[in-house]
């Protein structure tokens, strides 16, 4: 049996300023069929920010059931916690054909978290927002 947790997707947008500021020092993502942007337990090498069309993002269990699963909406940082932690990315991502995206290397995220004051800042509100949605989704 395969359980489906919906949690709240404007958990993972991101305000326009900070997508910009990300945007400056990314690469475009086209998607030309499905696939899995980063596996759960992977290393994370940087997030994908959603601009157009549909992903999911799934967490399976130890049993192998999906636990999670979502849709993010256009906005959206994947990939974020597990970039933040430097910890393995705890969900997949999956983009569907026609998905466009920005893909925002770890060296570069880093530089911008050392170098701009106001992308800490920002991205703590997008982490903090993650949180409660999860939080909400156990009630």
């Amino acid at each position: 049996m395969v359980s489906c947790v919906k949690l709240d997707t404007c958990a993972f947008l991101a305000d326009r300023d900070l997508i910009e500021t990300l945007e400056k020092h990314s690469v475009p993502v086209v998607c030309d069929e499905d696939h899995v942007l980063f596996h759960q337990g992977a290393t994370p090498d940087g997030l994908y920010i959603l601009h157009k069309g549909e992903a999911t993002l799934t967490m399976a269990a130890a049993s192998g059931e999906v636990v999670l699963c979502m849709k993010p909406t256009v906005g959206s940082l994947l990939g974020l916690p597990g970039l933040v932690g430097n910890e393995p990315y705890s969900l997949t991502a999956s983009a569907m054909k026609g998905a466009e995206f920005s893909f925002v290397a770890r060296e570069n995220f880093d530089t911008l978290m050392q170098s701009d004051p106001t992308v800490p800042l920002k991205v703590l509100h997008v982490l903090a927002a993650e949180v409660r949605a999860a939080r909400m989704a156990l009630l």
